[in-house]
């Protein structure tokens, strides 16, 4: 009996054993690559290996990224334990500059046909490119260079880090390093077809189907190992993004950050302006600090932030000191061109839409206008209070009086008197105001008066 039970236990292992190791583990990348993505890509590689998984499947599009969330990438795609093949899918996609890092660091590369990769040309923060003929690419290792100031030497190691770090990728799998470095040097780029001619990738799939087709008895090299791949009617599991990574995902976007600092800013001063309000301070402190850890994250030009707090503070002061549109237009010309030079950075998938920092202009220039309107509508309107508020004022009469009597006047019972007889609910305007006393008279009487002075 208890050999019975033994066995019972090892064949259900077995079992157990197989079908774990027929898994393959779905993730993609389908946008610039940062600090969200490092964090999925790392997470899922880790699912994978607890998992004992066949395979890892990256599917990309992406048109690059920062460099130091790429080496991340990278790192643990060389230290793991399962497979890893980086498929650039759909048809059209691309691997371009960061993604093309990760496509030669995967113990598999493959394409759909039509699809593309290179331009690993890196960048500065402010958007130039380490080598002349480059337009694409990375920043330096930490993520944050900024121009040199001889503009040769700082270059120079950034352009020989990245020409070395590309060429060992690529020769650890015994692919063109060659061409790899002209990717960086020069920007070159392949289409799928060139890139199988060029020996930088295994395969050209048309989708998902084919590519596991043609992995299929494979043979990898894992950890000084040499594997042959089972990915035969196997079970594809995509891995999804747990909360967190999701919620770095969004707000790392440039326009979230701008407008949960937007958001966050008027919270605040709305909180300012009627204390204990509290929902709206504690709104706009939490959009605060979700804009500044994601602007801890993202490549930033903190001119551009100084232009976005200038045109916002002309803005609010064109509400306390009406310019008729001269700190208005300011305060938006400053948001503008502050909002642009922000994430104007060069790093791919980093950029900020010019159509979204024109509609957010345009609802400001639209509330700039309707607070112009209002103002002169309350110039137009006169005084609403006070002395000359009452005079000339329209009154109804509360009784039948002929000399002193009483009125209604803006809701209140005023003391009045009249040198002509007054009829009850009749309509009477007021000429002069003594102390507390309305001198009032008949409307059709203060018309006739009117006309003969105009006579």
């Amino acid at each position: 009996m208890p050999a019975l039970l033994a066995l019972i236990l090892m064949m259900v292992g077995v079992s157990h054993s197989a079908t774990a190791a027929n898994v393959v583990v779905e993730l993609e990348v389908r946008d610039g690559i940062g600090v969200a993505t490092s964090e999925y890509l790392v997470s899922g590689i880790d699912h994978a290996e607890e998992i004992n998984a066949e395979l890892v499947v990256i599917y990309m599009d992406t048109p690059g990224g920062l460099m130091k969330p790429m080496r991340d990438i990278v790192q643990k795609i060389l230290g793991s334990s399962v497979p890893v093949a980086t498929y650039v899918s759909p048809a059209g996609a691309r691997a371009d500059s960061a993604g093309t890092y990760i496509l030669l660091a995967s113990h598999i590369a493959a394409m759909t046909p039509t699809s593309h990769l290179g331009a690993a040309t890196p960048v500065s923060l402010g958007g130039e490119d380490a080598t002349p003929p480059a337009d694409d690419g990375e920043q330096d290792e930490d993520g944050d260079a900024p121009s040199p100031p001889s503009g040769s030497s700082m270059e120079r190691k950034v352009m020989n880090d990245a020409v070395a770090y590309i060429r060992s990728l690529a020769e650890r799998h015994g692919r063109n390093a060659d061409w790899a470095e002209k990717a960086v040097t020069e920007a070159a780029t392949l289409t799928a077809t060139q890139a199988l001619e060029e020996n930088v990738i295994e395969f050209i799939a048309a989708d998902r189907d084919e590519l596991l087709q043609l992995l299929d008895g494979h043979e990898v090299e894992i950890a000084g190992e040499t594997r042959a791949l089972a990915t035969k009617d196997a079970d594809v599991q995509p891995y999804e993004a747990n909360w967190r990574i999701k919620l770095l995902g969004v707000i790392s976007n440039p326009e979230i950050v701008l407008l949960l600092g937007l958001i966050g800013i008027y919270g605040l001063m709305y909180e300012g302006w009627n204390p204990g309000a509290i929902v709206p301070g504690v709104v706009g402190v939490i959009c605060l600090l979700l804009a500044a850890y994601a602007l801890q994250v993202l490549p930033v030009n903190y001119a551009g932030v100084a232009l976005i707090f200038l045109g916002i503070a002309l803005m609010i002061a064109e509400a306390y000191a009406p310019s008729f549109g001269a700190l208005g237009i300011g305060g938006i010309a400053a948001f503008v061109f502050g909002s642009i030079m922000m994430f104007d950075s060069g790093i791919p998938g980093f950029g900020i839409s010019i159509t979204f920092v024109i509609s957010i202009a345009l609802v400001f220039a639209l509330l700039i206008v309707w607070m112009l309107s209002y103002l002169v509508k309350l110039r137009r309107r006169g005084a609403v209070s006070g002395r000359e508020s009452i005079v000339g004022g329209i009154a109804i009469a509360m009784e039948d009086f002929s000399g002193d009597g009483n009125v209604w006047l803006e809701g209140e019972s005023w003391h009045a008197r009249s040198k002509i007889p007054i009829s009850k609910n009749q309509e009477v305007i007021v000429r002069a105001m003594d102390g507390l006393i309305l001198d009032v008279e008949p409307v059709a009487s203060s018309t006739k008066t009117d006309a003969q002075l105009q006579t």
